[in-house]
């Protein structure tokens, strides 16, 4: 059989099997060589996948820091406009306590022009009072009395607190007045 073989095959054959052979190994080569680039292009496409991906991801993370500024920056604009406000307050309220302030600087300088006038109104009827004892004394011709009553109203220190115009209306000295003339007559 072998022989049979031998006989059958002709250089054509040969030729031809070689041939086939050949083809063979070129669809072969072929195909690994699609098959490799068809696994580049998968691998390429994995990588642009994950690169999209990752793009994606970096993009929504720079949206939410971007969304987390705009809400700080509208935070930080409350807060400034608050801030506006609160200055504004402080100012009216400062406003407001130097007003109060005038008016109770002015209220104390009232209080005591009126402590004053009453301590004036009642070294006024005290010495009033002196006056009244005087002027009886010295009429009744009482004169070591009417001495007493000097000496005690000069001691006090109220002779200058006798008013000097007579309110009356009549032709009478006033009792600062009078209390000179009673004062000269009595002390010589």
């Amino acid at each position: 059989m072998p022989e049979e073989k031998q006989r059958a095959q002709s250089p054509e054959d040969v030729e031809a099997r070689r041939a086939a052979r050949r083809a063979s190994q070129q669809r072969r080569r072929r195909n690994s060589v699609f098959q490799y680039i068809a696994v580049l292009f998968m691998a390429a496409f994995v990588l642009l996948l994950y690169t999209f991906m990752m793009e994606r991801r970096q993009s929504q993370q720079q949206i939410d820091d971007l969304k987390q500024s705009a809400s700080t920056v509208q935070t930080l604009q409350g807060l400034m406009s608050s801030n506006d406000q609160l200055k504004a307050q402080v100012s009216e309220l400062e406003t407001q306590l130097r007003d109060l302030q005038g008016q109770l600087a002015a209220a104390k300088e009232e209080q005591g022009l009126l402590q004053a006038q009453i301590q004036d109104e009642e070294k006024t009827t005290a010495a009033m009072l002196w006056f009244w004892e005087l002027n009886d004394a010295y009429v009744r011709g009482r004169l070591n009395q009417c001495r007493e009553l000097i000496d005690g109203l000069e001691e006090a220190k109220l002779q200058g607190c006798l008013p000097k115009e007579n309110t009356t209306g009549t032709d009478h000295l006033s009792p600062a007045d009078r209390y000179e003339e009673i004062r000269s007559r009595v002390i010589k």
